[in-house]
């Protein structure tokens, strides 16, 4: 989420000082938010990550990353989180990493990031890492970057047709989102005509629980209608927030008071590049917070219940919402009743 630093200065330069919540939406008052705890857990420098179930295991897969030069300062890593043990590190030279279960077979999609001509190109291509075993790995490119854009963060999910890709890529209003689909998880299609831009759509993860599609987005809290949350802390720049759709064009924007995730006490400026995961019956949220420059630490949040009814529980009935229209790149606001 550093990639969103840059961008600060003219979101408020944009939004002016309309950094006030707005409790009602619709003439509706905001519901309160499901009960996600913060569990007394942080994972030193911190990074993106995806937490899967694998040969029985529950394991976490991300990548170090260290800007700043030198060989080997990224690569691609699997931890188990019964043991803390790490395979043998691979994919060296990218990052922006997670995970995907297929099956048999462990996937890691991650983006290249040639280290020698860092910073004047960073990252730029998507790549699939694949396994059976854990030992050998299989790589192939997926995902080409457009001209000099870049590509940056990936989610990947199962739906009815295959799978879904949710990627991260810059543009003219700042960070921005973009869908994908496969039939075998090695050839994809960019989905042309849908886009997520005029706010930062950063760090997607993408999800699919009939009927609903689901994006959890990293953003900045300088632009309505995320202004119109009410936040916990009033250092907090950077934050998650949930929406869902039927036919991934009108999405809508969970209505509830705080968004889904932004710092408490204790925490950096960010809770930002969450990931979603369930356990035993229970959700657990993985996400990021630091001050953006000098240090970060990977999180976990907890959900009594399944992930489908902790995304559900985000979205109350008879609530108005916010819609947001990915063909015309535009939100909505409900007419006030």
């Amino acid at each position: 989420m550093k990639n969103l630093v840059t961008l600060t200065i003219v979101a408020v330069l944009l939004c002016g000082n309309g950094l006030l919540a707005d409790e009602y939406i619709g003439g509706q008052l905001r519901p309160d938010n499901p009960k996600l705890v913060k569990l007394p857990i942080a994972w030193p420098n911190g990074d993106e990550a995806t937490l899967v179930i694998f040969d029985g295991r529950p394991r976490m897969m991300s990548s170090y990353r260290q800007i700043g030069g030198g060989e080997e300062v990224m690569f691609l890593k699997v931890q188990d989180l019964m043991t803390s043990e790490e395979i043998p590190h691979f994919g060296d030279g990218f990052s922006f990493a997670c995970g995907f279960v297929n099956g048999k077979e462990l996937n890691m999609f991650a983006t290249k990031t040639p280290q020698k001509e860092w910073p004047l190109d960073w990252t730029t291509d998507a790549y699939r890492f694949w396994t059976t075993d854990m030992k050998t790995w299989k790589k192939e490119i997926v995902l080409r970057r457009v001209g000099d854009k870049h590509i940056l963060n990936t989610s990947v999910c199962n739906y009815p047709d295959g799978y879904l890709m949710a990627y991260e890529s810059d543009g003219p209003t700042g960070w921005e989102t973009r869908l994908a689909r496969s039939k075998d998880l090695s050839k994809w299609e960019k989905i042309e005509g849908l886009e997520f831009t005029g706010v930062v759509f950063a760090n997607p993860t993408i999800r699919y629980l009939a009927p609903f599609y689901y994006l959890i987005i990293g953003t900045h809290r300088t632009a309505p209608p995320i202004t119109d949350y009410e936040y916990h802390l009033d250092s907090t720049r950077y934050i998650t927030i949930l929406l869902r759709s039927k036919d991934l064009v009108t999405w809508e924007l969970s209505p509830t008071k705080y968004p889904m995730l932004d710092a408490s006490a204790g925490e950096g400026i960010n809770n930002t590049d969450a990931d979603i995961f369930e356990y035993e019956g229970n959700t657990y949220v993985y996400y990021i917070s630091g001050d953006q420059q000098t240090w970060g630490s990977g999180r976990l949040a907890m959900y009594v219940g399944s992930m489908k009814e902790c995304l559900e529980a985000h979205f109350p009935k008879n609530t108005p919402m916010v819609k947001y229209d990915a063909k015309k790149a535009e939100f909505t606001y409900p007419v006030k009743k």
